[in-house]
């Protein structure tokens, strides 16, 4: 299974320690572009795309496309910024 993680152009934290192990983490340059990103990404088989929450505000219509699909899952990390505690 192909799996990739996406974040956006200046954002050097998100997914750094499975970029520096050699995973395919892409950078999207312009975040309205996200949702044309994910469809490149599904076109060349990857099965799961994992993307940071700040990404992942710009994909509203993509995600709920492909949210009922068995063969295909998209998941949004939590964003870094915020705490569990309430």
């Amino acid at each position: 299974m192909k799996v990739s993680w996406l974040r956006g152009k200046d954002d050097n934290q998100s997914f750094k320690v499975l970029k520096n192990l050699g995973f395919e983490v892409y950078n999207v340059e312009e975040p309205e572009n996200t949702d044309e990103k994910i469809e490149e990404l599904i076109k060349n088989d990857y099965k799961l795309i994992i993307l940071s929450n700040e990404i992942a505000s710009f994909s509203g219509d993509i995600i709920t496309k492909y949210a009922n699909q068995d063969d295909i899952s998209i998941v949004i990390t939590p964003d870094k910024n915020t705490s569990d505690t309430v």
